[in-house]
């Protein structure tokens, strides 16, 4: 942990007792607080939010600088997909990405012969209109970029840190098995007796792959050439943040038509409000949707919501008039609710009226993510050479489901 990291978490507390420290003090007296003490316990929950959003953005940026790399090995055991060229897989992955990097700043002009064979040797055809093989195509990204750019969609989009990611090589329809056994027990068996029978129902549904597109993301010609631009980081985060920021909301809500099943579309209801809890949630209803997950998966379970939600439950109490909410006890430890993590994820729905906004379960089991390995990207040179930039685009090919229902359950709002 940095030494700014642990100053944040040490304010945090440090707000968070001031503040308990006050409004402790008006319930001894059995008052209302004073208006210096209103105005004390405004400042310091504006302050506790401004600290908790730096520690959230913080822990988002060392998950970016640790990158998984058994996220991209292929079942060849190699950390080279496409094979690109002679020699050993570490030979011929150093060398792919020191001519992606010179095709990433320069294009493919430039490029020396065995340079331009291995990248050839990873190319993509992309199914649209085009003018030349520089726009009509994709060259698959390096080991190194494309775990920077899977790393950088995680950190924008909550549930894919969160749940079961399986990585294939090819985009063909997945079959992904479904079963739901916590129904089913063994049996005490007496001497001499034939084992009983108690068949498993075991389903079959299809994992897609669903192609995300960062969109164009345009770089001057002057940040290309210079050497100090880290162009081999800076491009796969940004087209990682936007694809990942695209998905996550497929994820969240996608309707599973032409697109990911999202968690809380397809997720079974826990609890959900009383009347005129449109935009509310009291303390009960948290324990009755943690009592609604069965408790095998109690021991892996925590929270999912959107931002706006977690405002909510940070004002509540319970029955003891504890906070339900726990800012970090001390570096290294997550903020919790009721004893249980959280992740925040802002494109799961905000309070409203029949909102699923709270998902509660082991999300690992609940939810599975398929991504495809060829993660592609193409560079325009022309397009916008009269700007004097040039475009990318970036392209990752996703889907997502609820998987062991049994795992997760949801809070929705009353409807009125």
């Amino acid at each position: 942990m940095t030494a700014q990291l642990t100053r944040l978490v040490t304010e945090q507390n440090t707000l968070w007792q001031r503040m308990q420290e006050i409004q402790a003090a008006s319930e001894t007296g059995n008052r209302d607080m004073t208006a210096e003490e209103r105005s004390n316990w405004d400042a310091a929950e504006a302050r506790l939010t401004e600290v908790s959003g730096d520690i959230e953005r913080h822990n988002r940026m060392a998950a970016l600088a640790t990158v998984d790399r058994s996220q991209i090995i292929t079942a060849s055991g190699t950390d080279d997909p496409a094979g690109r060229g002679p020699g050993d897989p570490q030979e011929r992955s150093s060398l792919y990405r020191a001519a992606f990097e010179h095709y990433a700043r320069n294009g493919m002009e430039g490029l020396a012969a065995e340079q331009r064979q291995l990248l050839m040797g990873g190319f993509t055809e992309v199914r649209a209109q085009g003018t030349g093989p520089d726009t009509a195509g994709g060259y698959l990204v390096p080991d190194e970029f494309q775990a920077t750019m899977t790393e950088t969609m995680k950190a924008y989009g909550g549930i894919l840190s969160l749940a079961n990611v399986i990585t294939t090589s090819g985009g063909n329809d997945l079959n992904w098995p479904t079963n739901d056994d916590t129904a089913n027990e063994g049996a005490l068996l007496s001497e001499n007796t034939q084992v009983g029978e108690q068949d498993i129902t075991v389903g079959r549904r299809a994992l897609k792959a669903y192609t995300y597109t960062s969109k164009l993301v345009r770089v001057s010609l002057q940040l290309l050439t210079d050497t100090a631009f880290p162009v081999e980081s800076w491009l796969p985060g940004k087209l990682g943040e936007r694809i990942g920021r695209a998905a996550a909301g497929h994820f969240a809500t996608g309707t599973g038509i032409d697109q990911p099943e999202g968690i809380t579309t397809y997720a079974t209801v826990g609890k959900q409000g009383t009347t005129g809890q449109t935009t509310s949630i009291i303390y009960d209803d948290l324990v009755d949707l943690e009592h609604s997950v069965d408790p095998a998966y109690r021991g892996s379970a925590q929270y999912l919501m959107n931002d706006s939600m977690l405002k909510v439950i940070r004002k509540l109490k319970d029955s003891q008039n504890r906070p339900l909410w726990v800012p970090v006890p001390a570096p290294g430890f997550p903020s919790t609710i009721n004893g249980f993590a959280y992740t925040i994820d802002n494109k799961m729905p905000v309070p409203a009226a029949s909102a699923k906004t709270i998902i509660f379960g082991d999300i690992r089991a609940g939810y599975v993510i398929r991504q495809v390995q060829g993660v592609q990207m193409l560079r325009l040179s022309e397009r916008y050479a009269d700007y004097l930039q040039v475009g990318f685009l970036g392209f990752s090919r996703l889907d997502g489901m609820v998987d062991d229902t049994s795992a997760i359950r949801a809070y929705q709002h009353s409807a009125s």
